[in-house]
């Protein structure tokens, strides 16, 4: 091979990202991210009530959330789910996601969410009692108290849903070790109910879908980048049980094509009549939506919609897991998935429960975050004079990160301060001061919340969690 060519394939594996869901070490290079992985940008001008994550970059991308705009837009049901890892305590980190949790729930969305006490369990040790209560105690009390809708909100704990682990064992069989390698990295000495895990996940999102946990709907989830590999292999799992596939034509338009496999090649396959009766079911199927150019081909195995467009393949899709259903199929949406920005941990490095210097609590006494602030990363000069002169850099400073992230709400304020910071108008003290003083609000209105709610933690339960 030329040397020209060892150099270009030498960089291009330079420039791959590496995510692991379980490392300490994130990449925060998001173009490269949206590109590497396929990822598409937050279309914000067709979000509803755009929140301040939206309007500000800090969600920076998604998989399929047209499914929940056309949803929502329609008037039609769609859920999102969520999980926590009952392994340590609530941080600043983990709001970010409550709070698009809560977003989505104003828009009109049921919520659901995992505390995955087998996955604390089989990665990290906790023992399922522990993590009852840590759960409890650390995390759903902070769920009620920041809002979320305890009449429109369940949550359950894997190990008391069975139907959970049933899904990822039946789930299973539609991957392999190797696929699970190349998603996560395992290795030849990787602990199996690690390896296990993912697959129980996939059942803690795809299950809501059943019709005893809210039927057939749009399912998002909103996460950090470095959860995207449990969204791809979920995504392709809940892919590979699907018997109507809808893909682009060459010409223009949308084809149906349909796929045959153990669990379905007595009812969609076989003799000329079963396999035309088929056909017409899915032509039957897709008449509601208004189309008079359906052409079935059951001889080809093909239905062809030229009329239909990209923005007609989501209620395309629902017809046709429907009638899967009918017909005895799982019919499963592939979920929706939206990714968030990471926020800077207090000494500029990344978030972390086991590392308390990092972040700050949700439960946090006021004069220990006053402290972290005070010894947080700075954008600052490091003289008065020169601060003046030169100004700071409001992108790596932890004080104006937090405002961003977690406690300036009006844009306009927010780009005061930064404009303020930049021009040396503000001191790097001023900027603690002023991001302390809205930490200190938050926190004491949020311990407020936590006491005056705190009756409602049993509500917020779904039945099985009891």
């Amino acid at each position: 091979m030329p040397c020209d060519a060892l150099k270009a394939i030498s960089a291009s594996a330079l420039l791959m990202v590496d995510i692991d869901p379980w490392s300490s070490q994130v990449s925060t290079d998001y173009g490269r991210i949206i590109e590497q992985f396929g990822l598409e940008s937050i279309p914000l001008a067709r979000l509803p009530n755009p929140s301040m994550h939206h309007r500000r970059g800090i969600i920076f991308a998604h998989r399929d959330l047209s499914n929940i705009l056309q949803a929502h837009s329609r008037g039609e049901p769609f859920g999102v789910m969520t999980g926590l890892m009952p392994s340590g305590k609530m941080h600043l980190g983990h709001k970010m996601v409550i709070d698009q949790v809560r977003w989505f729930q104003e828009q009109g969305a049921d919520v659901t969410i995992a505390v995955a006490d087998l996955e604390a369990n089989a990665t990290r040790g906790y023992s399922l009692a522990d993590c009852r209560k840590i759960a409890l105690e650390e995390y759903i009390t902070n769920y009620v108290a920041m809002g979320l809708d305890p009449n429109r909100t369940n949550i359950y704990f894997q190990s008391m849903r069975p139907i959970v682990q049933r899904m990822g064992f039946t789930l299973g069989k539609r991957t392999n070790l190797s696929e699970l390698e190349a998603i996560y990295g395992f290795k030849g000495d990787a602990n199996l109910a690690h390896v296990q895990a993912p697959l129980v996940q996939a059942g803690d999102i795809l299950h809501p879908q059943l019709e005893e946990y809210g039927g057939l709907r749009p399912i998002v989830v909103p996460v950090g980048v470095d959860q995207d590999p449990h969204i791809r292999l979920c995504r392709g799992l809940a892919g590979k049980t699907n018997w109507f596939n809808v893909n682009e034509r060459k010409n223009g338009g949308l084809r149906i094509t349909v796929s045959v496999m153990d669990e379905n090649q007595n009812i969609v396959s076989g003799d000329k009549t079963t396999t035309k009766a088929v056909f017409s079911r899915i032509v039957d199927a897709l008449k509601h939506l208004g189309y008079s150019d359906i052409m079935a081909d059951a001889k080809h195995g093909i239905v062809d919609l030229p009329a239909a467009t990209q923005s007609d393949r989501y209620p395309i899709r629902m017809s046709l897991l429907k009638l899967e259903r009918d017909m005895g199929g799982p019919g499963l949406l592939q979920p929706s998935s939206t990714y968030h920005r990471f926020a800077v941990g207090m000494t500029g490095g990344k978030m972390s429960s086991s590392m308390p210097e990092t972040t700050i609590f949700l439960n946090e006494d006021l004069k220990k975050m006053e402290k972290k602030f005070k010894r947080s990363f700075s954008g600052g000069q490091s003289t008065i004079e020169e601060h003046r002169r030169l100004g700071g850099n409001p992108d790596i400073d932890v004080a104006f990160q937090y405002l961003k992230f977690f406690f300036e709400e009006d844009d306009t304020s927010l780009e005061e301060v930064r404009r303020g910071y930049i021009s040396g108008d503000i001191l790097s003290g001023e900027m603690k001061k002023m991001t302390i003083e809205k930490a200190a609000a938050w926190l004491t209105e949020l311990d407020e919340m936590r006491e005056q709610n705190a009756h409602l933690v049993k509500e917020i339960l779904a039945s099985d969690a009891i």
